[in-house]
């Protein structure tokens, strides 16, 4: 039998190599082979460990820690699996991959990604192969078949793009695949890249031969670094096979593909400000037009995508177009990557047709709100999206639907909110992002974001003015329409949906200086409630500034003028004395 570690970066994070070294440890005679694969989706389980027999999952183990290690050597070992029944996945857990459908990750988490002959196992770099015996033409017409379009966020038709690209004047095209993924709470792309990073080699060939780019980069964060290596290896051993390079599988069509480690600026995930970087510039804006299919790169055609596109390519080459767009529905094709994170009870990344409802994703595959909790909202699409509140729960998922919230698909990141979020400062969170991530070049956005988040920051604190909202949906308008690329235009949305939809709690924080989540430090209020205080004095030794006092087996008291609402208090109290206020 064979143990396979799920080393993405949450399996890692989780312990998973540690977990692996214990077992390589006792399996000095190789009697148990081992070996590693990616993100299955299912990072709330982390650490994963699947056991085969031959080619066949038939365990899949869940939390392993390092004390698990004898036990999972010994039954590998022996074939005797019944000791591991503690870590089996429940029936509850594995409904969180039965109810997805998955093209974009069809192979994390089931594939060694630092592999090749696993990645041609599964029928990689078929597509290539078919492609070549193509034209161009047919390729993209393929694509507008399928209706797939950009996914990292503006879900701009991808044979469009191609086609301009193609049709541009100019000897030289390039093509850059676009993994500066930058939305708080969003790790698809990264996933993609750690676990299978042939699946988006091989779309960015396919899309390489359909523009007649010769040249192509990858621009991925600094901050994957996992990604980095794996992508690197997986360069290297494409190279070999003779799928990059010169003469490509002889069939006279050459591409060679670069990595260029980004800083990690957020403007940077704008295709215009990527490119400026790319070349060695500081990450800005440009006007647009022209386009990059015109002038992009050195001022050269180029075409941008994301890593989910360009990993919905080969399996588009190889099913047809048709079977892509039978999935979705009739504006919004095919399938779409989500990390579901937040106060959800299964976070981690989740693949469904489009057409789904946030209640199908939240409730039905992430399980519902965790510790018992109450669901508020939903953030769609970071810090350019917008706060989708519970009645809207049976939304649609799509582009046309989605932007009826006022929130927007995104790159894909879903962050789940409960009671005890605070929606003024959850914008006032999204804001202080996006103020600090503007690249300074248009003054709606530079001093704009500025002055939001400096009245967000005053209504969380208790000082907020009548006016206020009124004043922070005139700087929304005036941000949209005057701010030269898309940080800028869609940074006041989490502003303008938490205000539409949660305009009591603006109410509350400005005329009576009380957060009804009882998040926002500045305006809790705890105090003693002596019929439920028994004395214990626990509450006053936690407390670090000697604010809470009384004799034992009496009711204590709080000094508010001493209280620096720190919460060790409400913490500290067995007997649920302490309210918070």
């Amino acid at each position: 039998m064979k143990l396979v570690f799920g080393e993405g970066s949450c399996g890692i994070a989780a312990g998973a190599r540690k977990v692996r070294a214990a077992v390589e440890k006792l399996n000095a005679d190789g009697a148990v082979g081992v070996g590693i694969t990616g993100c299955i989706g299912m990072c709330y389980l982390e650490p994963i460990v699947d056991v085969y027999d031959g080619g066949t999952l038939v365990k899949r183990l869940v939390k392993v820690d390092e004390a698990a290690a004898p036990a999972l050597y010994e039954a590998a070992k022996t074939g005797d699996l019944a000791p591991l029944a503690k870590y089996e996945i429940s029936a509850d857990d594995r409904e969180f991959l039965e109810k997805q459908t998955r093209i974009a990750l069809r192979h994390c988490g089931l594939i060694d990604p630092e592999d090749i002959a696993a990645y041609e196992a599964v029928d990689g770099y078929k597509a290539i192969r078919k492609v070549l015996a193509m034209t161009p033409e047919d390729v993209i017409a393929e694509i507008k078949v399928s209706g797939l379009a950009g996914r990292g966020g503006a879900g701009f038709p991808t044979w469009f793009k191609w086609n301009a690209a193609r049709n541009a004047k100019g000897e030289q095209k390039y093509l850059i695949c676009n993994a500066d993924e930058g939305d708080p709470g969003a790790f698809m792309d990264r996933a993609v890249i750690e676990s299978d990073p042939h699946s988006l080699i091989e779309g960015m060939l396919i899309a390489a031969y359909a523009i007649g780019a010769t040249k192509a980069f990858v621009y991925v964060r600094a901050e994957y670094p996992l990604a980095i290596v794996r992508l690197e290896k997986a360069l290297a051993a494409a190279k070999k096979a003779g799928l990059l390079g010169e003469n490509i599988l002889g069939s006279g069509f050459s591409c060679d593909i670069r990595i260029k480690a980004g800083a990690g600026a957020f403007v940077c995930g704008e295709e215009t400000a990527l490119i400026e970087s790319l070349e060695g510039n500081r990450g800005m804006p440009r006007l647009k037009p022209p386009f990059p299919a015109e002038k992009g790169y050195t001022q050269a055609p180029s075409n941008i995508n994301n890593v989910e596109t360009f990993a919905n390519v080969a399996w588009i080459i190889l099913n047809g177009g048709a079977a892509f767009a039978a999935m979705g529905t009739e504006t919004s094709k095919g399938t779409k990557v989500f990390a579901l994170t937040g106060k959800i009870k299964r976070g981690g990344l989740v693949e469904i047709p489009m057409g789904l409802t946030l209640r199908d994703v939240i409730f039905g595959i992430g399980g519902g709100i965790r510790d018992g909790g109450t669901f508020k909202a939903v953030q769609m699409g970071g810090p350019s999206g917008g706060c989708i509140p519970e009645h809207l729960l049976d939304t649609k998922i799509d582009y046309k639907a989605l932007g009826a919230t006022g929130a927007i698909m995104g790159s894909g990141g879903m962050v789940v909110m409960d009671s005890h979020t605070c929606m003024v400062n959850m914008a006032r969170f999204f804001l202080d992002f996006t103020a600090k991530e503007s690249c300074g070049k248009c003054v709606h956005c530079r001093i704009g974001t500025k002055r939001m988040h400096e009245i967000l920051t005053r209504i969380t604190e208790g000082k907020g003015k009548e006016g206020d909202v009124e004043l922070l949906q005139e700087l929304c308008n005036g941000i949209k329409a005057g701010a030269l690329c898309g940080l800028g235009q869609t940074a006041p949305n989490p502003v303008l949906t938490t205000i539409r939809y949660f305009r009591d709690e603006y109410d509350a924080h400005i005329r009576e200086a009380r957060c009804p989540a009882h998040e926002c430090a500045a305006l809790k209020k705890y105090e003693i409630d002596p019929a439920k205080c028994k004395g214990c004095t626990m509450c006053a030794k936690k407390c670090p500034v000697g604010a809470i006092t009384g004799t034992v087996k009496q009711p204590h008291v709080i000094d508010q003028s001493k209280c620096i609402k720190c919460g060790q208090c409400a913490a500290t109290c067995k007997f649920g004395a302490i309210v918070v206020g």
